[in-house]
């Protein structure tokens, strides 16, 4: 069973930068693709950013440009560095890793953004 540990979340004025973390444990992390997911109140979660077992990258438009998610197998964690935040990108933020009809996900931690 794979337990994935999300931390880094706060309060962010705009135009500010927070990094994520998600640390892995209990599995082989480096053969998971893994995910960010938000979920603003009152709205669906959402994808934010994707990486795969190679390290090939997705992102949502919404964040192009500004988040950087990255991997680092040996510490069994996945990131997402996020520049130039905005009011909108206020969320809950989950790590979800996939490797065949395995899907986990972490407990989430919110970020805020507000001056």
């Amino acid at each position: 069973q794979v337990q994935l540990v999300e931390s880094g979340g706060g309060l962010v004025q705009p135009g500010g930068s927070l990094r994520l973390s998600c640390a892995a444990s209990g599995g082989i992390f480096s053969i998971y693709a893994m995910a960010w997911y938000r979920q603003a109140p009152g709205k669906q979660r959402e994808l934010v950013a994707t990486i795969t077992r190679g390290g090939s990258t997705h992102y949502a438009d919404s964040v192009k440009g500004r988040f950087t998610i990255s991997r680092d197998n040996a510490k069994n964690t996945v990131y997402l560095q996020m520049n130039s935040l905005k009011p909108e990108d206020t969320a809950v933020y989950y790590c979800n890793g996939k490797f065949k009809l395995e899907d986990y996900w972490g407990q989430g931690t919110q970020v805020t953004v507000s001056s």
